[in-house]
C-alpha cells in the first residue's frame, strides 16, 4: 500500500514541476478578454514612426577605384652618336617646342666633310651641264654622258649621307612639353646610353586605373571620371578615351585610360589618383533609405503609409550607394516609405507619422 502512494505522490509532483514550467507560455492564451480586445481594436498600440517622401532626383552610377596620372607624352632624351657636347640649349623645367634643338654635339670633322663633298657636287654638276649640252649636238656618246650623270648622282648620295650624319648631332624636341633636369654638362662626352634628361607633355595628362572585370559591360569610352590627388584640394574631372581589349588574368581587372587637361600644371605625372567612373546618369530616379528594404527569399519589400494605414509593398532595386537604394519598381513619386518601427508595424496596422522628410533631402 505504501509503494502504491509513493507512486502517486511521484506523479503529483512531476505534473507540478511540469505545469509550473509551461505556466508562462501558455498564460497569454488565457489572458483576459477585454485586453484582447484592446489589441484587437488598436486603441492603445498605435506607434509613431518615422517616414521619407519620395521625390525624383539625379543620380549616378559609379565605380571606386584608384590609379596613376601619367604624362601623355613622356621621352628620356639621349643622343644617336657619340661625341662631346658643344652647346645646351634649354634651361631646366622650361617649356620647348616641337623640333627646338637641345643639344649640339661636336660636328667639325662632319662638317668639314660636308664642305669637301659640296665642292665635289659642285664640279660634277658644271660637269653635268657641259656633256649634255655636247650629247644635244652629238659630241659625245650617250654612254659618256650617263657615266657623268651616275658620278653626280652618287655625289649627291654622298652629301645626303653626311648631312645625315650631322642631324645626329644634334637633339631636338620631339614634341612641345616641359624640359625635366639635366644630367650632363657642356663639354662631357655622351654616347647613346647616356642619360641627358626627360621631356613631358603634361597638359592633357593621362589618369589610368582599372576596374573588375564584372563591370566590362557597363563602362564605354567618353564615361566620365572624378579623381583627386594628394596635396591638391580640388577635385578633378576627365573623359575615359581607350580601353584595353583584354582582361588582366593576373588581377581579374580591366586597364582604361582617361584624359584631363591640366592648364594650370597641378596635376604631376606619377601622382596616386582615387577615381570615381561615372558610367550613367538617370534623371527621374526614387531613392530610398538602405534600412528601409527588407530583404526575403526571392524578393525585397518595404513598407509605406497610406491614409494612416501600413502597406506592405514588394519592389525592384537597382543602383545602390553606402546608405541609399534605386527603386526601379513597385514604388512611385509621393509614397511615404517607413524607416522606423519595421519590426514592430505589420500590414493594415494604424500608424501615426512623426518625422517626415523628403528623399531629396537625406
Amino acid at each position: 500500500m505504501s509503494k502504491q502512494i509513493k507512486k502517486i505522490l511521484t506523479a503529483v509532483l512531476l505534473l507540478a514541476v511540469i505545469g509550473g514550467l509551461a505556466y508562462p507560455k501558455v498564460k497569454p492564451l488565457f489572458g483576459d478578454s477585454s485586453a484582447q480586445e484592446s489589441a484587437a481594436s488598436g486603441g492603445p498600440s498605435v506607434i509613431a514612426v518615422d517616414v521619407v517622401e519620395l521625390e525624383y532626383e539625379v543620380i549616378e552610377d559609379r565605380i571606386f577605384s584608384s590609379g596613376t596620372v601619367q604624362a601623355n607624352e613622356l621621352v628620356e632624351l639621349s643622343a644617336e652618336a657619340s661625341g662631346i657636347i658643344t652647346e645646351i640649349l634649354f634651361e631646366e623645367g622650361s617649356e620647348v617646342n616641337r623640333g627646338q634643338l637641345l643639344v649640339k654635339i661636336n660636328d667639325s670633322e662632319l662638317q668639314a666633310q660636308k664642305q669637301r663633298s659640296v665642292y665635289r657636287l659642285t664640279l660634277a654638276e658644271q660637269r653635268e651641264e657641259r656633256q649634255r649640252r655636247l650629247l644635244d649636238r652629238g659630241g659625245i656618246s650617250q654612254d659618256d654622258y650617263d657615266a657623268t650623270l651616275n658620278e653626280l648622282n652618287v655625289l649627291r648620295a654622298e652629301e645626303q649621307l653626311i648631312q645625315a650624319q650631322i642631324e645626329k648631332t644634334e637633339i631636338r624636341a620631339p614634341f612641345s612639353g616641359r624640359i625635366g633636369l639635366k644630367y650632363v654638362s657642356t663639354g662631357a662626352y655622351i654616347t647613346p646610353a647616356t642619360r641627358i634628361a626627360s621631356l613631358q607633355e603634361v597638359d592633357p595628362v593621362k589618369i589610368d586605373f582599372s576596374i573588375p572585370e564584372r563591370f566590362i559591360s557597363r563602362v564605354t569610352v567618353g564615361d566620365r571620371i572624378e579623381f583627386s590627388v594628394q596635396g591638391v584640394d580640388s577635385t578633378f574631372t576627365g573623359e575615359v578615351y581607350a580601353i584595353e581589349p583584354r582582361i588582366d588574368t593576373q588581377t581579374r581587372t580591366l586597364q582604361i585610360r582617361a584624359l584631363s587637361s591640366n592648364p594650370e600644371n597641378r596635376l604631376f605625372p606619377g601622382a596616386f589618383a582615387n577615381i570615381v567612373l561615372i558610367m550613367d546618369q538617370i534623371g527621374n530616379a526614387l531613392m530610398v533609405p538602405a534600412i528601409a528594404v527588407i530583404p526575403e527569399l526571392n524578393s525585397q519589400r518595404l513598407f509605406i503609409v497610406r491614409d494612416g494605414r501600413v502597406e506592405r509593398r514588394t519592389v525592384q532595386t537597382g543602383i545602390r550607394t553606402s546608405d541609399r537604394v534605386q527603386i526601379l519598381d513597385g514604388l512611385q513619386r509621393g509614397d511615404l516609405v517607413l524607416t522606423t518601427g519595421l519590426l514592430q508595424v505589420r500590414e493594415g496596422m494604424e500608424v501615426e507619422i512623426g518625422n517626415r522628410i523628403k528623399s531629396t533631402e537625406l
